[in-house]
């Protein structure tokens, strides 16, 4: 929807307080309602400020580097990533509609916890790999509905079956 949003000239939220706004202007004004989940706010301000970001981050020169946003939690289209060998995603970072692996940033030990030794060890195979395990691992564990429509390669699913195994 953020992409779609994204797309138009304009757009104008409506934010109601409390109990929403007039059913007329539902009826008669309004193109959609939008939710942003299943939860009530004291008004839509709040969900308006979340749509505004998902909506403009999307236009070209919000951002920084536009192919970010193709690269995160929730991207849909692996179908844009060129497939390596058939079985996986070229790119270490397109979601394909999982959620995305974990960062880290330096330095690699903080206080006592460390990076994981694959992210330092240089073998760029083992670290697509542990990002991918590490993103069906946390979409598994945290939003497993995502699961039912992402784009599941057979190595995804070979490491899904390792991860339940795991656990």
């Amino acid at each position: 929807m953020a992409a779609e949003l994204a797309a138009l000239d304009r757009i104008v939220l409506i934010c109601g307080r409390y109990e929403g706004v007039d059913e007329r202007i539902n009826e008669h004004l309004a193109d959609r309602e939008v939710s942003i989940g299943d939860y009530v706010l004291s008004g839509g301000e709040l969900g308006a400020a979340v749509i505004v970001d998902t909506v403009v981050r999307l236009i070209p020169g919000a951002v920084g580097n536009q192919n970010s946003t193709r690269q995160e939690s929730f991207t849909d289209s692996v179908a844009e990533v060129t497939m390596g060998n058939g079985d996986a995603p070229s790119s270490t970072c397109v979601s394909g509609g999982l959620l995305d692996y974990p960062h880290y940033t330096r330095p690699a030990d903080f206080r006592g916890m460390a990076v994981p030794e694959v992210l330092v060890n240089g073998n760029h195979d083992q670290i697509r790999n542990w990002r991918r395990k590490t993103a069906l691992a946390k979409t598994l564990r945290n939003r497993p509905d995502l699961l039912d429509r992402a784009a599941l390669t057979p190595e995804d699913k070979k490491l899904l079956a390792q991860i339940k195994g795991e656990h």
